[in-house]
């Protein structure tokens, strides 16, 4: 058993936004420690939507970050024991699990 609990880790934000949420999506995209083919997929990723629309009002990261708040759950199922079995309960998510990304 562990003596203390290890320390957060500070997660930097990305270079071209500077936006820690991009960082942290960009760590989940990530295969084999390649963060830096991570990064190009996600950027070019964003040129695409830029491309197919040019005359939108909103930039291309508000776009994903609209499209990433609309995939993230709103309610999670959690076990409780209530009587002899485990039972699975849907409750609402907290902020701090709906906005992992933030």
């Amino acid at each position: 058993m562990r003596k203390a609990k290890p320390k957060k880790r500070v997660i930097l934000p990305d270079p071209v936004f500077h936006d820690v949420r991009v960082t942290k999506f960009v760590n989940h995209l990530m295969y084999d420690g390649k963060k830096n083919t991570a990064y190009t997929i996600f950027y070019t990723a964003l040129e695409t939507v830029k491309a197919k629309l040019p005359n939108e009002e909103k930039s291309a990261l508000e776009i994903w970050k609209k499209a990433l708040e609309n995939v993230t759950p709103q309610v999670e199922v959690k076990s409780r024991r209530v009587v002899a079995p485990p039972s699975r309960f849907l409750l609402k998510s907290e902020p701090t699990v709906r906005n992992r990304y933030q």
